[in-house]
């Protein structure tokens, strides 16, 4: 059977500017389901924000119409019919440790968070630099954010440790950052909070959405070309250009120039445009 894999990202993409889906995009996806097309979401957040996503837009997880959910910008991949985590990539206390001194020596302010399935719990370390998106998200996430004083506190094993940078990084910037963190999958993001900050993640060298993509395309016997995604920012590039075919919604952050540029955007049903256009739907 020649099945296709429809993969999109969720914030700013699925997800509108009120972090809510519309029920045209929502309809899209169970007819895609229907057709017998597989259905899956890349997201950088974590299961448990994903799922606060969703209870905050009364929508419950078995009610959403996907397949599998690629969570942790690909560090995960759980079965949502199953609710079952079917891949699972950590980084060590000796990688933390690497990553983290890097951090340190550059001055940056960054978290470090717990291995799968605790990825919610994490430590923090700032270098007093004013950075107002870095302290919104250990606001946002209060009960679960610690403070790292020594690197005795680290944990055994973790997700990522994740760079928060209060401006715009420069595509050479952030290739000179991947090549001093060579070994590891080193994403660019814009941050989900301010929209303007930018994210350096860090995690296991085979975590990243395109990876967690294919993984799973071979898992499920789907080719490459019958892949389609469709995103907007910075850390969905590599999935992009991975895909068989990919799609862009309009509002997608400047130099995102990957995949076809749709005239359409996340708040006027930009994966509804991105599954006509790629043919899977009438």
């Amino acid at each position: 059977m020649n099945r296709h894999l429809f993969i999109t990202d969720l914030d700013g993409t699925l997800f509108n500017d009120d972090k809510a889906i519309s029920a045209r995009d929502l309809e899209t996806l169970t007819r895609l389901r229907c057709k017998g097309i597989v259905v899956a979401i890349a997201t950088g957040r974590s299961i448990h924000s994903f799922q606060n996503a969703l209870t905050r837009i009364n929508l419950e997880k078995h009610l959403v119409p996907v397949d599998y959910l690629l969570f942790s910008t690909g560090a995960g991949i759980l079965c949502m019919k199953q609710d079952r985590i079917i891949r699972n990539l950590a980084i060590f206390r000796h990688d933390v440790v690497k990553i983290s001194t890097y951090f340190n020596r550059i001055n940056m302010d960054y978290m470090v968070h717990k291995a799968i399935p605790e990825t919610v719990y994490f430590l923090y370390k700032s270098h007093g630099q004013e950075n107002p998106d870095f302290h919104k998200r250990i606001h946002l996430y209060r009960s679960f954010a610690s403070p790292l004083h020594h690197d005795s506190l680290l944990y055994e094993a973790a997700t990522q440790v994740l760079a928060v940078v209060p401006r715009k990084l420069t595509p050479g910037r952030v290739a000179e950052m991947r090549s001093d963190l060579a070994g590891y999958s080193v994403i660019h993001a814009t941050s989900p909070l301010d929209h303007q900050s930018a994210w350096i993640e860090v995690f296991h060298h085979q975590a990243s959405k395109s990876q967690a993509a294919a993984w799973l395309a071979c898992r499920l016997k789907i080719p490459q070309a019958r892949v389609v995604a469709v995103g907007n920012d910075f850390n969905d590039q590599d999935l992009l250009e991975w895909s068989g075919q990919s799609f862009c919604v309009a509002n997608a952050v400047p130099g995102l120039d990957t995949g076809i540029l749709m005239p359409v955007s996340n708040n006027a049903h930009g994966v509804t445009r991105a599954a006509a256009m790629s043919g899977l739907l009438d």
